[in-house]
């Protein structure tokens, strides 16, 4: 049950309650080892690495995961209320035919669509709020997270630095993740289930296929306790039986596990015959594209526009944890060169804050002129700044090896698959960064430690 006026504890506060001399041990461990705990992840930034994780309220972060789980079903109803079908929700949310492939036009909105997502979660005022909604099972940063986390949890029980404390890894969204995969497709026991990435993508290390599929594959012998025997490839590869059955790495396959973009996927003949498999019936997929489009941003203008029509307890959980978001067109123009320093421009479909502008960080002339631009091109939201708070996080810095300690910013991203709790994502900026947190600009990748309530 969610608790509207849940007293969010004050970001940092697991961290300081933990022994001082247990937080100083972490940090030097962390500064020693940060080689080993960060090898192979995705990253940008060439100067800092994170000397530990953020540390949560264990009771915090299941709050979290429930208004979360709440917020999505209610977006989900908000599409439900203006479209019955993914063909007239895209049609609705003004995204050509044909951009968001492998779309099934006919296919109707149902709770499947809900088998895999990821909010992103700033604190501000010391209460979190939820800038925007990822509802896919394309999921960045969950290997990257699930990884270095478990790297710090392995690090500090070598040494025993936790010893008679209460404090874990959070559970492991990749193992919970298989979980779903399985449960959601309905798969017997030892299903092959295919991987398939776009390497044409833009992620650090996807310009070498044969190293990024090594580096993922301990997920093969994750997958296995699970029912699941795993085959990652890329989706160029693919191709059609005779019984039109997706093969991958030289046998058919039972089901996909589709960890790339619909929208933004490179075309191939591998594509193709992924979309063949799925024309005959013989491919069960996590998740379906149609659930990209639950993600599209002008869904949490549409919670607002609906609020009129929602209980009590959901219109306060809105307003609490969304930041009023309105569709920007010609008619919002006034109020938004007026409000320049309260407000933020975003592309409805865009992702990695590409095209982003936030009013505080420019001139009223660059403001007026991003606002313009966005008008024209059209399908832009207007949503409430939420400053980040800056929360104290240890940092070694590369060359030096030096340990230091800054104030920051950073965002949690909870990971729910089949409608269940699991790890999350925390994007952490580094000493001078800006408040635009995502990994192009640098920010640093980890997941979280969960502390018991006192």
């Amino acid at each position: 049950m969610i608790d509207v006026n849940y007293p969010w504890p004050e970001p940092g506060r697991a961290w300081a309650e933990l022994p001082e001399s247990t937080r100083t041990a972490m940090v030097a461990a962390g500064a020693q080892e940060w080689e080993r705990i960060f090898h192979g992840r995705a990253t940008y930034n060439k100067q800092w690495r994170l000397a530990r994780p953020p540390v949560l309220a264990a009771d915090a972060f299941r709050e979290l995961n429930e208004v979360c789980d709440r917020i999505a079903q209610l977006v989900l109803d908000a599409c439900r209320r203006r479209a019955a079908t993914a063909g007239e929700l895209r049609a609705l949310l003004g995204v050509p035919a044909g951009q968001t492939r492998l779309l099934d036009e006919d296919e109707p909105l149902t709770e499947a669509l809900l088998a895999a997502y990821r909010p992103d979660v700033l604190f501000s005022g010391g209460e979190p709020r939820i800038v925007e909604y990822n509802i896919d099972s394309s999921l960045g940063g969950g290997f990257d997270a699930d990884t270095v986390i478990q790297r710090f949890g392995a690090l500090y029980r070598e040494r025993g630095l936790l010893d008679g404390l209460s404090v874990r890894p959070a559970p492991s969204l990749l193992d919970q993740r298989f979980v779903a995969i399985r449960s959601e497709l309905g798969l017997p026991e030892g299903a092959r289930v295919a991987l398939l990435m776009d390497f044409e993508a833009d992620y650090p290390g996807l310009d070498d296929p044969e190293t990024f599929i090594r580096i993922l594959s301990p997920l093969v012998d994750q997958a296995r306790p699970f029912g699941i025997d795993l085959v990652i490839a890329p989706v160029a590869t693919a191709t059609l039986d005779a019984d039109r059955r997706l093969v991958v790495d030289g046998a058919p396959v039972d089901a996909l596990f589709r960890l790339f973009v619909p929208n933004r996927v490179t075309p191939s003949a591998g594509l193709t015959a992924v979309a063949g498999a799925l024309d005959a019936g013989t491919l069960p997929m996590f998740v379906s594209a149609a659930a990209w489009l639950l993600g599209n941003k002008i869904n949490f203008a549409w919670l607002y526009q609906d609020l009129d029509l929602l209980p009590a307890a959901d219109q306060a959980l809105i307003r609490r944890y969304v930041p009023h978001t309105v569709a920007f067109t010609a008619a919002e123009l006034d109020r938004a060169l007026a409000d320049r320093e309260n407000l933020v421009v975003k592309p409805a479909d865009g992702s990695a804050g590409i095209g982003v502008l936030i009013g505080r960080e420019l001139s009223p002339g660059e403001w007026a002129d991003g606002l313009r631009a966005a008008l024209d091109r059209g399908g832009d939201i207007l949503q409430r700044y939420m400053p980040a708070d800056r929360v104290a996080m240890d940092f070694v810095q590369i060359e030096t090896g030096e340990t230091v300690t800054a104030e920051v910013p950073y965002s949690i991203a909870p990971y729910l698959f089949g409608r269940t709790g699991s790890g999350a994502l925390a994007r952490v900026g580094y000493p001078g960064c800006d408040e635009v947190l995502n990994l192009a600009r640098g920010v640093l990748l980890t997941g979280i430690l969960l502390t018991p309530t006192p």
